[in-house]
């Protein structure tokens, strides 16, 4: 993992440590804040199919014990009740017609027997379909047989039916032995009475069983107001506990996308107004998806902020020094690049040079330095593409750094060309691949650095440039007085502080106007550029050689000892008089005046003593010309300066 990552992860778990307490967290875990937002949605799947199955289970079940308490009220208890009514109405029959039986002669009556036979028939036949009833197995579906199944016949039925069968079956012995029984008044009464017996069984027996019903009918009734009151209530109870937990769900779920995309929304409407407000950064919630966005959404605008500041300050930035300095700390502190180089190119010269950060001490440059005079050397100056080791092993033939680093150069394009090549430099492995796993994002990062760079630093090169051209005289390519104005406070500045001092020589050409009368302006201009020349080549490098107006030159002499800048004001003169150029045909020479005073030996005012080397060359003019005169203190007639 990239070590930007790493610490946005460890930024975040901090915020999160301090915002939430134990018990906080604990709530978070049991409600899977901090869950891959997949994970949510499954797990909300999930709950939300428990609690379907919960509220099906619960449904099917009530309906299964309705259907159990129906099964039991319409197939058990209600043909039994209304077996018990007709084998009771058949008794009182049989009751009624037991009186016709015996005529008053003490003789039975076969018809009256008969009536009594069928309806013991008939009793019989009852008690017959209710025990086939019991025994019989109907077809349906699983949960009609599981319901069958549960609802087993009591062993009252049972034993109802089968005492009431031998209670009749008693009563229809009787019966026979009555019809067959001898006219014998004993014996008739013996089975008149067995016969009696036998309906007061029956009769108590179906009285017994009706009560029995009558108890098993009202448990039902209650059971199936029971049933239907739990089923509604743990149904409710279900719905409610289903609902709070989807609401609380559903507005956890909003709240965790709605206020950070809201935040984001606000923060990409400020960007795009140029506003960009670091204190409403986006809160981190989660450990998920939404808090790697909200982190990650964050860093985004922490980097375009930074960007944006970056920019504002380069272009306050007074030199492009600085701008160059101020691009390679983002490289280093920001970026974590260690290893980098700026060149600045100059198309008209066809040169480079190393910008940023300078060569000193053991530092090498990481070029073959044919680059610096030749920049067409320089692939990425050449195709104007980035050129990257990392992407094509050794593309670059003119790369001279050291093994096990790879380069990726990326040109500052301005205008189709390249101004300038920021050289970035990356471990790399045995086959030319990156060490570092986040080089991508630091390449990226550093280019939108180096993107939101180019305007300024062409803004600053085209604004030095005109200043210098201002600075400059057109005609000998000297600087002129505005350079000296601007740069005088920095002469005196270095010189007081290295305690050394200046050598003021004030040139002016003998006799100049006679060759623009004579010659034209054009002969005169030709003298100014060679006059020119031999000062240049008079001085060191470190000189400054000014054109002062029309034929005066002042040249200063940085760090010179006293009396050596007459000696230099000696050369200068020897070597103008010993020139010779052509115009027109014919060959002419010149000579040059020169006055000298040193600053701050002469006096502590810079201009001061630039008015004491004019004296001295007006003091040399009035001596003949073509000659050297140091100043003195005896030349200064007009009082103080």
């Amino acid at each position: 993992m990239p070590t930007e990552e790493l610490e946005l992860q460890s930024v975040k778990a901090k915020d999160l440590s301090v915002d939430h307490g134990w018990l906080s967290r604990f709530f978070r875990f049991l409600a899977f804040v901090d869950l891959p937002i997949r994970h949510k949605f499954l797990l909300l799947g999930t709950g939300t199919l428990f609690w379907f199955v919960a509220l099906t289970l619960v449904s099917v079940g009530a309906l299964t014990l309705l259907h159990y308490h129906y099964y039991k009220v319409a197939e058990r208890l209600l043909p039994h009740q209304q077996a018990v009514t007709q084998v009771q109405q058949h008794l009182l029959g049989m009751e009624r017609e037991l009186g016709t039986v015996l005529r008053l002669d003490g003789v039975v009556d076969p018809v009256g027997v008969q009536l009594m036979r069928a309806r013991i028939q008939a009793v019989r036949s009852i008690q017959t379909e209710l025990s086939l009833r019991v025994s019989s197995v109907q077809n349906g579906t699983l949960v009609e047989q599981m319901v069958r199944t549960l609802a087993l016949e009591p062993e009252q039925h049972t034993n109802y039916i089968q005492n009431s069968l031998r209670a009749i079956d008693q009563t229809e012995e009787a019966l026979n032995r009555l019809l067959l029984a001898p006219q014998l008044n004993s014996v008739i009464d013996t089975h008149f009475q067995g016969i009696k017996d036998g309906l007061a069984r029956i009769n108590q027996l179906s009285q017994q069983h009706a009560s029995f019903l009558q108890e098993e009918y009202l448990r039902a009734n209650y059971s199936i107001y029971q049933v239907i009151r739990d089923s509604v209530h743990a149904l409710l109870l279900l719905f409610a506990i289903a609902t709070a937990l989807l609401v609380i769900f559903i507005y956890w779920i909003i709240t965790a996308f709605q206020k950070p995309i809201s935040a984001m929304i606000q923060q990409i409407d400020s960007v795009s107004a140029g506003e960009i407000d670091l204190a409403k950064k986006v809160s981190i919630k989660s450990l998920d998806e939404i808090g790697d966005l909200s982190m990650k959404f964050n860093a985004l605008v922490e980097r375009v902020y930074g960007m944006t500041i970056y920019k504002k300050v380069i272009e306050e930035d007074a030199t492009l020094e600085d701008v160059y300095r101020r691009l390679g700390q983002v490289f280093e502190q920001e970026l974590g690049i260690g290893q980098y180089s700026l060149y600045e190119v100059n198309e008209q010269k066809r040169e480079m040079v190393l910008v940023y950060p300078p060569l000193v001490g053991d530092a090498t440059l990481h070029c073959e330095p044919t680059i610096l005079s030749d920049c067409n050397q320089c692939r990425a100056v050449k195709t104007g593409h980035r050129v990257s080791s990392f992407e094509f092993e050794g593309i670059c033939r003119r790369y001279a750094g050291p093994q096990g680093m790879g380069h990726v150069c990326i040109p500052l394009l301005s205008g189709g060309h390249a101004s300038g090549v920021v050289q970035l430099r990356f471990p790399s492995g045995p086959r030319g691949a990156a060490l570092e796993p986040d080089m991508p994002q630091k390449l990226f990062n550093a280019g939108t650095y180096i993107e939101q760079s180019v305007s300024v630093i062409e803004a600053k090169r085209l604004m030095q440039t005109l200043r210098e051209s201002a600075m400059v005289d057109p005609l000998t390519g000297l600087y002129n007085r505005r350079f000296l104005q601007e740069h005088t406070q920095q002469l005196i500045s270095g010189v007081l502080r290295r305690k050394s001092q200046i050598g003021l020589l004030l040139c002016d050409l003998d006799y100049f106007k006679q060759v623009n009368d004579t010659y034209g302006h054009d002969a005169g201009d030709l003298l100014l550029k060679e006059v020119a020349i031999i000062l240049r080549s008079a001085v060191r490098e470190s000189d400054v050689v000014i054109r002062f107006g029309g034929e005066e030159f002042l040249v200063l002499l940085l760090d010179t000892e006293v009396g050596q800048a007459e000696q230099v004001a000696e050369k200068i003169r020897q070597a103008v008089e010993k020139m010779r150029f052509g115009v027109n045909g014919e060959t002419l020479s010149k000579t040059i005046s020169v006055g000298v005073a040193e600053f701050p030996g002469d006096t502590e005012g810079f201009w001061q003593a630039i008015k004491y080397a004019d004296v001295a060359l007006y003091q040399a003019k009035d001596q003949g010309r073509n000659r050297v005169l140091r100043f003195v203190p005896e030349m200064w007639k007009q009082g103080q300066f």
